[in-house]
């Protein structure tokens, strides 16, 4: 039996984590959010004071790693037992995140992790190579994206609603930056999947992109 898979890539702030979430529920297909897999290593990795370990020791970590999500009204992450949800949202980890997935070796060992949340009824992942690496076998393939000054102003309200304080100018270089870094390297870069449909959600509300993604699958 072919397990149905639906792939939404595109670089952070362009909403795939809350379409996914959203399709991946309305289809009842389980869930995967590959970027909290990488966030979670730079939180275990800095834990550990790993940060700048050699690559062998990073490695080991990566594959140690215990991780669960736990999908109710809101998706929970859990790292060793420990809820990490709120911890993966900060800027440092995102960017920490990004720079550990420019190295082929934790890719790789992060591959057979992603390939294993296959199960019977259906798949959401999303990511940055969910198309092209992890499921390039996937029937639904979306890459989805917006303008780097309209993700960095979600952010920005974000993180204000949370009353965290924050820049906005700074947050859009933040955001160039790590796209940079995402389409540039070598291993897995981010590029959209030959056959994936192309969603540009600048100017559409979340349920419009829902809506669009849904009809593809349907």
């Amino acid at each position: 039996m072919t397990i149905p898979i639906l792939t939404i890539d595109g670089p952070s702030g362009a909403g795939k984590g809350t379409v996914s979430r959203l399709v991946a529920q309305q289809l009842g297909w389980r869930y995967l959010d590959s970027g909290a897999i990488y966030r979670a290593l730079a939180l275990e990795l800095t834990e550990k004071d790993f940060l700048h370990a050699e690559i062998a020791e990073i490695v080991e970590v990566a594959l140690a790693m215990d991780l669960a999500f736990e999908c109710g009204e809101e998706q929970s992450v859990m790292l060793n037992g420990q809820d990490i949800t709120d911890l993966l949202g900060l800027e440092s980890t995102g960017n920490n995140a990004s720079k550990i997935a420019t190295i082929p070796e934790v890719r790789a060992a992060l591959l057979q992790k992603q390939r294993n949340f296959k199960q019977a009824n259906g798949l959401v992942a999303d990511g940055r190579d969910m198309g092209t690496v992890v499921f390039p076998e996937a029937k639904y393939k979306v890459f989805l994206t917006a303008s780097a000054f309209t993700r960095a102003e979600r952010r920005y309200k974000q993180l204000k609603l949370k009353g965290i304080d924050a820049n906005l100018s700074k947050i859009t270089a933040d955001i160039q930056e790590r796209d940079q870094r995402d389409r540039e390297r070598q291993f897995a870069p981010l590029i959209p999947a030959p056959d994936a449909v192309y969603i540009d959600s600048s100017n559409l509300s979340i349920q419009a992109v829902v809506e669009e993604v849904l009809s593809l699958v349907r």
